[in-house]
């Protein structure tokens, strides 16, 4: 079930930002960076103990509210209450849907059980919190939603086809929802990152010391690249992509298709003579 604890500190111009699994990695550096651009926060993970770490080091270093709420979002009950949260805080201007977890092996090889959960953390929870985020933040004319996803996204054939489709959804998703939200004034980022230095990788069995180094982003680098994307106005950020004329490209070419993609008739290729 959630917990909070909040302090209580002067109200920032910037209003307040959501993090998911926030204790640690990604989340915890975006944390850092958002409180040092004014943000209070709302942290939310399930560790109290990290959480209560990161959160102390926040309110002194920035002078910050900081609000902790410990929730395990794969528990509908924790999670329904962060959805409260964001339905009806008019203070949380920014949601970063950023918790997630991975299951190593392959689809043959794996526990069904664990891709469930990994299913119901990476596209279930974070769903539902961005309908109940958007919904207030529609109405209310002002927000902006951060999706963590991934370059898996497009690279079934090479990782993982449960986690990469978690991400792909997450990408699909951000793409639709920028453009229902744009004039209601929400922005909506996807961030897609490579390999990135967390400890996702340990706690899917995985070594990351194994990838070339050449391959693998600093978690620092990479949500500052983020975050560069985002005061961009990027719907789509890909923080090690050299050229993003290639994105552009790839776009187009996915755009392309899609007056032919849904027709009366079927390709002659499968017409039978």
């Amino acid at each position: 079930m959630a917990t909070s604890n909040t302090t209580q500190a002067a109200a920032t111009t910037a209003g307040t930002a959501l993090i998911t699994g926030a204790s640690t990695g990604i989340g915890a550096t975006y944390a850092d960076r958002l409180a040092k651009r004014g943000y209070n926060l709302v942290l939310v993970a399930r560790d109290r103990q990290r959480l209560d770490t990161v959160a102390q080091r926040l309110r002194g270093q920035y002078g910050v509210q900081v609000d902790v709420l410990q929730a395990d979002l794969t528990d509908r009950a924790a999670l329904a209450q962060v959805e409260q949260r964001l339905a009806t805080d008019s203070a949380i201007t920014l949601l970063l849907n950023n918790a997630g977890n991975t299951v190593e092996g392959s689809f043959v090889g794996s526990d069904i059980d664990k891709v469930e959960g990994m299913i119901t953390l990476n596209v279930i929870a974070p769903t539902r919190l961005a309908k109940a985020a958007a919904t207030r933040m529609a109405s209310e004319g002002r927000g902006a939603i951060i999706n963590i996803a991934s370059v898996t996204a497009m690279m079934a054939e090479t990782f993982s086809g449960t986690y990469s489709g978690t991400k792909a959804y997450m990408l699909n998703l951000t793409q639709a929802m920028q453009v229902e939200l744009a004039p209601a004034g929400v922005r909506v980022q996807a961030v897609l990152p490579g390999a990135t230095r967390t400890e996702i990788w340990e706690r899917a069995g995985i070594d990351i010391n194994a990838l070339p180094k050449e391959m693998v982003m600093g978690v620092d680098t990479m949500v500052d690249a983020a975050l560069a994307g985002f005061d961009q106005g990027e719907t789509i950020t890909l923080p090690a992509l050299p050229d993003m004329a290639d994105w552009d490209a790839f776009t187009a070419a996915r755009l392309a298709l899609q007056p032919n993609l849904s027709r009366s008739t079927a390709a002659p290729r499968y017409q039978v003579a």
